[in-house]
């Protein structure tokens, strides 16, 4: 067998045990690890074809996987303004005049990441941020993307003159006057202006995610769990030439009021990929965002919001959760607010009690969630996917924040609880939910260590929720490939095991945690070639 890849002195860590496996060399073919054993033995397998890189005493781990991810929809998301620096309406004003500057007459201005905490105690609307979007045809991503703040411009252009009626949880806010004030909740109404707005042409979509993907890759990434259905073709046409540099697992989403084939269509999809991507589950959403109120709440927020389900029909959700259980189809439960939580946990309980144990389920997000419910999670092997990098970047201790304010002090104290959903036995898994959050790794394990935002001379929101440096690399390695069923062929170093590895130039089990999201990425191997190479090796 012809060896692909050889790497030479260095650390083997695996993150089953946090110890230092015996070796320091390893061989791949094919995509996978062949071999394991010292520099002089490995190296002895190079042919012409091979390349050697000397570790130099680099860290290696397993590739890191993000557990919830978009790289096509957030590399569409995420043109035009970035927002989500400003802490505050004069910084958003700022930024948007900027970008109006460049604008071609009649023009969209696209914006993304803009912070609901900017505008304090104001509701966010489009008059808030004043005269600097008359006449300029506009639309802004807040940060958590279920959300879109149109200008007065843009909803003229759109025909958006008052309030709509949807299949799902989403709504044009209208003023007391039932004028639109601009602010449009979740996907189906944020649909409404962008039909009316420019699209970026395809060839434009395919450089910009291929952009994002190299930078995952360099960041030290070697795959997502993708939470969308969007850029199949790209991400075929990527593989194709070559050029795609992770390996992603997708989830295309199922909507309420999608039809009686829909289920079906998605099911029969689930054949579809590639050697390095395919379509392995179901996306569905029991509810929206605390920040929005439209999370689904056992107790309603300090505003009277968050009480409705995303599903209008949560029973038909659950009818939908058994379908795709029986055909073997796992599913993954954007759920945020404790309700929505408890009604996925109920409907992956009732589809095993008619069908059997099955596929692997998962819940994302999980923001807010009752004592009593922890442990359902391992009793019915129900995934955790957790995003500790959104409480550390958009709530703050001292619940000052949008997200505590509507929550209150008692479940904002009890928020994202990664250590205690581990420590009652569920396999939790660890992501950014990019564009929502920064993407590198890195940030994202140091993010569940220290639980601080990226200023880091503030206090940490929720300390003791915190998770070991082992725990974190586990929710990007052995957990992220338990999840998705892959344990016996990814998330460690062992022959046989996909050759997705990440390196490092220190082992970022003993870096600080305030520390660990600046260590450097010196090599990152996706199926057995080297995707992000730093000029030390």
């Amino acid at each position: 067998m012809r060896t692909d890849l050889i790497l030479l002195s260095a650390r083997l860590l695996d993150p089953g045990t946090g110890r230092f496996l015996p070796h320091t060399a390893l061989a791949a073919a094919d995509g996978r690890i062949t071999d394991l054993g010292d520099d002089r033995r490995i190296r002895a397998l190079a042919g012409p074809a091979t390349t050697v890189i000397d570790m130099k005493g680099a860290v290696v781990t397993p590739g890191l996987v993000d557990g919830h991810s978009h790289p096509f929809s957030g590399a569409e998301g995420t043109r035009g303004v970035d927002l989500s620096g400003c802490t505050d309406l004069e910084s958003v004003r700022a930024a948007l005049a900027a970008g109006i500057r460049d604008l071609a007459p009649g023009a969209w201005l696209r914006g993304w990441g803009l912070d609901p905490n900017a505008f304090g105690d104001q509701p966010v609307g489009a008059d808030a941020i004043g005269p600097v979007l008359d006449g300029v045809p506009a639309a802004l991503h807040l940060f958590d993307m279920h959300s879109m703040l149109a200008s007065r411009r843009a909803l003229e252009l759109a025909g958006v003159d008052g309030p709509r009626d949807f299949a799902q949880a989403a709504e044009v806010v209208c003023g007391d006057d039932g004028r639109p004030t601009g602010l449009l909740l979740e996907e189906a109404a944020g649909a409404l202006v962008e039909a009316a707005a420019p699209a970026p042409t395809p060839a434009e979509l395919r450089a910009q995610t291929a952009a994002v993907l190299q930078g995952m890759a360099a960041a030290g990434m070697t795959g997502a769990h993708v939470m969308d259905g969007e850029g199949l073709e790209v991400y075929a046409g990527l593989e194709a030439e070559g050029a795609l540099t992770q390996r992603l697992r997708i989830a295309p989403w199922c909507r309420p009021g999608d039809g009686p084939g829909a289920l079906r269509r998605l099911v029969g999809e689930q054949s579809r990929g590639g050697r390095l991507w395919r379509v392995a589950g179901v996306k569905l959403f029991m509810d929206g965002t605390i920040d929005n109120g439209t999370a689904w709440l056992e107790i309603p927020d300090s505003r009277g919001e968050s009480t409705r389900p995303f599903w209008p029909d949560p029973a038909a959700y659950t009818r939908a959760v058994t379908e795709l259980h029986r055909a073997g189809v796992p599913t993954a439960t954007h759920a945020i607010g404790d309700a929505a939580v408890r009604h996925a946990l109920d409907s992956v309980a009732e589809a095993q009690a008619g069908a059997g144990a099955g596929p692997r389920h998962r819940i994302e997000h999980i923001e807010s969630i009752p004592d009593d419910a922890l442990p359902r999670f391992a009793e019915l092997g129900v995934t955790a996917s957790m995003q500790p990098t959104h409480c550390c970047e958009f709530t703050r201790a001292d619940h000052t924040d949008n997200w505590s304010r509507r929550l209150g002090e008692e479940r904002a104290g009890r928020a994202w609880r990664c250590r205690d959903l581990w420590e009652a036995g569920a396999t939790v898994v660890l992501g950014s939910d990019w564009p929502i959050a920064p993407y590198p790794p890195l940030e994202v394990m140091a993010g569940a260590r220290h639980r601080r935002p990226a200023d880091l001379a503030l206090p940490p929101h929720g300390a003791e929720q915190a998770l070991t440096p082992l725990q974190a690399l586990q929710g990007m390695t052995v957990n992220a490939a338990a999840a998705a069923g892959e344990e016996r062929v990814a998330g460690r170093i062992a022959v046989g095991h996909r050759a997705d590895l990440t390196a490092f130039a220190e082992d970022p089990l003993e870096t600080a945690d305030t520390e660990l999201a600046g260590l450097p990425v010196l090599l990152t191997v996706l199926d057995g070639r080297p995707t992000h190479r730093d000029p030390a090796l």
